[in-house]
């Protein structure tokens, strides 16, 4: 079954990028772009930041992000598990956003750490623009096109 573009969940839709690093952020940025990912990406670059967004979003019934991409070193692995039981603890629906963690770490270690603190998708940081790239076109079929979504901007 072929979703027309005005119904497709992703369209419009916020997402939030927790991104230490500028360079990370504007590859990925372009990639999304390239990708087609019809979203308007949010750039915030540590953890307050992104904790702040969330609230003020939630304060002032502002639009909530369908998603979120979070680096897991911010800078360190600690301060991203902190943030991700950070958004965990807050009031519904945020609990229910998708998170997406990257990282250049392929360690097992992360990787199931992550799993256990109730990531939706631990992904390994590409090296390369085509690669981004196609990393977005993937989540953009699986997100976009596979899955259903909860509405997350209904009175709660």
């Amino acid at each position: 079954m072929t979703q027309t573009t005005d119904t497709l969940p992703l369209k419009g839709a916020n997402l939030l990028v927790v991104e230490d690093s500028h360079d990370d952020w504007i590859l990925m940025k372009q990639a999304m772009i390239r990708a087609g990912m019809a979203v308007k990406a949010i750039w915030v670059a540590n953890p307050q930041a992104a904790l702040n967004h969330l609230n003020e979003s939630l304060a002032m019934g502002i639009k909530l992000p369908i998603m979120i991409l979070l680096d897991l070193y911010l800078p360190s692995r600690e301060s991203g598990w902190q943030l991700l039981q950070d958004i965990k603890a807050l009031p519904e629906p945020v609990p229910m956003i998708p998170i997406i963690l990257l990282s250049h770490s392929s360690d097992s270690s992360d990787i199931s750490g992550s799993y256990n603190r109730g990531i939706s998708s631990y992904l390994v940081k590409p090296s390369d623009f085509d690669s981004w790239t196609q990393l977005f076109q993937i989540l953009r079929e699986y997100w976009q096109e596979t899955v259903a979504l909860p509405n997350l901007n209904t009175n709660w």
